[in-house]
């Protein structure tokens, strides 16, 4: 008790509250509160008495009974605040937003006697069901062992809230199943994107408030030099303002903190905990004790007319250097990031008959609609457990009636033992209903159709982050700070660098979105647990950082409505490929009509397209023997490949491609290049310790294909390529053009109180910060929009944007500036920058890339190289693949750079030039992977757009869909005759 009446707040704000004329302190002695009769306490007219740990309450309340002194905090309230049902019930009554919520009563004597029902991935509680995430506290205000529990698709497990200890206030937990003892609540998680607000009222027209980063994110406190938990004072919404004076009066608590979750646009109440102080503010307890001091004066000795005194909230328009050096303010940053490096993605059929699949498939529900799709972990073993049941009889009767093949149950069991433990986001089994059994239809098959009904299992797996990717996704968000302002140096080190204090301190609305793919998913989470510099767990962070987004199909694709158009692309694209010939200059126009520099590279490379797939399909050949041979080596007989795959399984899906990649009749399935170079790629990468023969060469082929096939499927010729593109992207390009419009709303964000802001750079910056994680089939869709679309006018365009297809990381950055000297109707008021990085670098042989204008570090050996300044040749040579060690701080230099608004050039002084991030090279020992390759800088497409010019682009995109057709010979875009429509210029060469 007396440690909580002696604490420095307590003490600053009693010192502050002495200097009134009138005002006399008096602290209760801790032996007098506990030993003597509260007709021996000392005399007072007005009392602060709170409960803590040890204090009698009921002596307490008492006292105020005999002496009927003014209280600043009521005592019989302070009775409710210590159970949590009681704090909610008010709550409610009083019209306040919580979480959805459930209490779950159990008698000590029979705790499992109480209305609970479990699932895998609910909980059903009086007949309300959570899905998880699902919060768990202890009806008991006093027991801060909160649980929070992660659905199984995100990993499972929990993350366990306690009272600090030290640096920690949580840990996770792989168990995932809620305690079976105790009375709790169950609330619906709310996702705040890790920041949790603090709220602090003296009196009902008060509140300060304080941002810190959620207990439940990565379990790390936060701390200063002098030891204590980082938090920054946020400006309060008008809502908000009204709740802090409803919770202050529903209570009767002057001196009153609770907790305020935003999320989804709104602010809920999740706990209240009665008298607290801010913990270290010469300001609040300013404030604090002034308001005190009045108040008590007003009500006892109103003779004096104390006027009412409310300090106010004063707000600031920072102003910040832009990466051009003019003054201007970061108001928005958006990214499409395609996902990291993945395992290849593999895939399994076969036809099954026993009674036992049949059970599962009616279990699960499957005749509702003839398919089922089993993710679960328990459901996975379900299938795991039939697949060793029937490879045991088997094994013992080899003539029992199984109709199902020993070699595929045992790839059934060998991939679903793989890493010892089951996870919904890397396999899953499919379940088709056949009433006629299957007929013979792929090279898998070897028998004739067997009568009656069957079910068609597929097995999908692999296609998940690989550790490399996790690494290059953790280290690209802790670069990605460098992009704003205050984020230059050592950005791994210095604590307020940019964006490392923004997502908690200023005036930040982030949003980090992920279609449903796993893979897509754990790369955001991992790109946020770099970005904001999170430890632990990626499972906490995907659940409470990253949205999904399969909104309209926002990042996900929607291949039904695209057949059409891609079917016919693929056809042609198909028949050119099979011509048993040299490519002829008819077939550069038929294939190459946008002449795409990477393109027409590969078709030289190439030459025949049959004969090279012949090579390709010998070198698979060559492989599958070599693998089998290993495999007959005794010494390989434990050999763990990457990632815990191993030689049957790499044998697996090599011999599945030599089978699929040419049929019967000679012919090859072009639509198996992409999964051939995905292949040779993972194994080049990560597997290079076989040491297997001829794998660069096959490397070398398969990609010349793969830079055909993979970026002309989504359109051959510009129409096509914009129809492909706005099939797939048109809900995204919406959003981002809502995501321009809305920055310079005022929206209830972390905003930085301006009047704490000492030593804070750009106290009030707002920005907004939107990620959008996703595949392939978007990054080139959006790419085809940007270079096709009129925003950019391609014959001076020097990034090749359909680069490197596949390539993990690939990045489209928009920046968002505004001029606050500008007239706020002036079209120079908002300044947009557009940036693009071709991704993760390649093998040995992929250094020739096309490299863009700008953006590489500034040195006295390039300057001279600074002379020619269109010259491409020059710009490839610079060093832009050098490696960096993951201690070595990157340096980026920030130009003195004029804005030229006639020509919508960027001219560039002293020969200065910069990179916006770099990505690092090199990281050794982690799992096995000794080299994670680098990713490319970012290039400037265009920086001088305006805001306007940007909008009227994208509502010619979202709102003109008829208008995207034209013939194959055009060669400008069908927006509005080409890119000047847009008031633009086109972007000039500079160093």
């Amino acid at each position: 008790m007396m440690k909580k009446s002696m604490s420095k707040p307590m003490t600053q704000i009693m010192e502050r509250l002495c200097k009134f004329e009138y005002i006399r302190m008096v602290i209760f002695p801790e032996e007098v509160i506990l030993n003597q009769a509260v007709d021996k306490w000392p005399l007072c007219d007005c009392l602060v008495s709170f409960h803590s740990k040890g204090f009698p309450l009921d002596k307490a309340v008492e006292y105020a009974k005999l002496r009927n002194p003014l209280l600043i905090n009521d005592l019989n309230m302070q009775y409710y605040i210590q159970d949590r049902r009681e704090v909610y019930r008010i709550l409610q009554e009083e019209g306040i937003d919580l979480p959805r919520y459930a209490v779950l009563t159990r008698d000590p004597d029979r705790p499992e006697e109480c209305n609970l029902v479990e699932g895998e991935d609910h909980v059903e509680v009086n007949g309300e069901v959570f899905p998880k995430p699902f919060v768990e506290k202890p009806v008991s205000a006093e027991d801060h062992n909160v649980y929070v529990y992660y659905p199984t698709s995100a990993g499972g497990g929990s993350q366990r809230l306690f009272r600090k200890i030290g640096s920690r206030s949580s840990v996770y937990s792989p168990e995932s199943c809620v305690r079976k003892t105790g009375s709790y609540i169950y609330e619906e998680f709310m996702p705040t994107d890790g920041t949790d607000v603090k709220v602090y009222t003296v009196g009902p027209d008060y509140a300060h408030a304080e941002a810190r980063k959620s207990p439940a994110l990565d379990g790390k406190v936060e701390r200063d030099s002098e030891g204590k938990e980082i938090r920054y004072p946020v400006m309060l919404s008008a809502m908000e303002k009204l709740v802090a004076r409803k919770v202050c009066l529903a209570f009767k608590q002057t001196v009153c903190g609770f907790d305020l979750l935003r999320a989804n646009g709104h602010s809920f109440v999740c706990d209240v905990n009665g008298f607290s102080f801010v913990k270290n503010s010469m300001k609040y307890y300013d404030d604090c004790a002034k308001v005190l001091g009045n108040m008590v004066m007003r009500e006892l000795a109103p003779q004096f007319h104390i006027p009412w005194s409310i300090p106010l909230e004063a707000e600031d328009i920072p102003i910040v250097p832009t990466t051009s050096g003019t003054m201007m303010e970061l108001r928005c940053v958006i990214a499409i990031i395609r996902h990291g490096d993945r395992t290849p993605k593999q895939k399994m059929k076969m036809e099954v008959r026993h009674p036992l699949f049949f059970a599962l498939f009616e279990k699960y529900g499957g005749y509702k609609s003839g398919k089922l799709k089993l993710k679960k972990p328990k459901q996975l073993q379900e299938v795991l457990d039939i697949a060793r049941l029937l490879l045991a009889e088997l094994g013992q009767h080899t003539d029992c009636e199984i109709e199902e093949k020993k070699g595929k149950l045992e790839q059934l069991k060998t991939v679903l033992e793989m890493y010892g433990h089951f996870s919904g986001i890397n396999r899953k089994v499919q379940l088709t209903y056949l009433p006629n059994g299957q007929p013979k239809a792929s090279s898998e098959e070897e028998e004739g159709p067997k009568e009656g009904p069957s079910l068609l299992l597929v097995l999908k797996w692999g296609g998940e982050l690989t550790p490399a990717g996790r690494v290059q996704a953790e280290e690209l968000g802790r670069a990605f700070r460098c992009m704003y302002p205050g984020g230059q140096g050592d950005y791994a080190g210095f604590p307020g660098c940019g964006l490392l204090r923004l997502h908690s301190t200023y005036r930040h609305d982030l949003k980090i979105y992920a279609s449903d793919e796993g893979r897509v998913q754990m790369t955001a989470a991992a790109f946020a647990k770099g970005l904001l510099a999170l430890e632990g767990e990626l499972t906490p962070i995907l659940v409470q950082m990253v949205k999904s987004a399969n909104m309209n199909g926002m990042l996900d694709s929607d291949s039904e409505s695209l057949t059409d158009c891609q079917q016919r692309v693929k056809v042609r694209l198909h028949e050119i490929m099979q011509k048993d010939q040299d490519f002829t200059e008819a077939d550069y126009e038929k294939l190459a009509p946008t002449c795409s520099p990477s393109l027409v590279t590969s078709m030289k490379t190439i030459g025949n397209p049959v004969r090279t797939c012949d090579q390709v399909y010998a070198l698979i050949q060559s492989l599958t023997s070599q693998i089998r041979r290993r495999l007959e080596d005794p010494k390989s007989a434990d050999l763990q490949l990457y990632h815990s795959e191993t030689l049957e399984l790499m044998l697996q899906r090599w011999s599945k491609l030599e089978r699929d990649f040419r049929n019967k009749s000679g012919r090859y399935d072009i639509s198996k290049i992409p999964d051939i170079y995905d292949c040779v790629k993972y194994d080049t990468q990560h597997n290079a310790t076989l040491d297997l023969e001829d794998t660069l060469e096959l490397f070398r082929l398969s990609r010349a294909l793969a830079d055909i096939v993979i970026p002309q499927e989504y359109g051959i010729n510009k129409a096509e390529k914009m129809d492909i593109a706005q099939a797939y992207c048109l809900p995204l390009m919406k959003k981002i053009q809502l995501d321009l419009q809305r920055t310079h709303e005022d929206e209830a964000v972390n905003k930085l109180h301006p009047l704490y802001s000492r030593g804070v750079m750009s106290p009030g910056r707002h920005v907004r910060t939107r990620l959008y994680f996703t595949s392939e089939s978007h990054v080139h869709s959006l790419l085809s929009i940007f270079r096709y679309g009129g925003l950019l006018d391609v014959s001076i365009l020097v990034p090749d944007l359909s680069v490197r297809s596949l390539c993990p990381y690939i990045q489209i950055v928009i920046m968002l500036y505004e001029d606050n000297n500008k007239d706020p109707g002036s079209e120079e008021r908002f300044h947009v920058e557009l940036h693009f990085s071709p991704g993760v670098k390649g093998c040995e042989d992929e250094e020739n890339v096309p490299l863009g204008f700008g953006f590489r570090p500034a040195s006295a050996e390039n300057q001279e190289k600074q002379t020619n300044q269109g010259s491409l040749e020059d710009l490839s040579q610079e060093e832009t693949d050098r490696a960096l060690s993951l201690s070595e701080p990157i340096s980026i230099k920030r130009a003195p750079m004029i804005r030229n608004r006639k020509t919508g050039s960027m001219e560039v002084m002293e020969g200065w030039c910069h990179r916006v991030f770099v990505c690092l090279l090199s990281h050794a020992g982690f799992e096995g992977c000794s080299m994670v390759p680098s990713i490319y800088p970012l290039e400037t497409l265009h920086n001088s757009l305006s805001l306007k010019q940007v909008d009227k682009f994208l509502n010619a995109v979202c709102e003109h869909s008829s208008d995207i057709h034209v013939s194959p010979t055009t060669t400008r875009s069908p927006y509005l005759n080409g890119f000047e429509q847009y008031g633009g210029s086109v972007p000039q060469p500079h160093g």
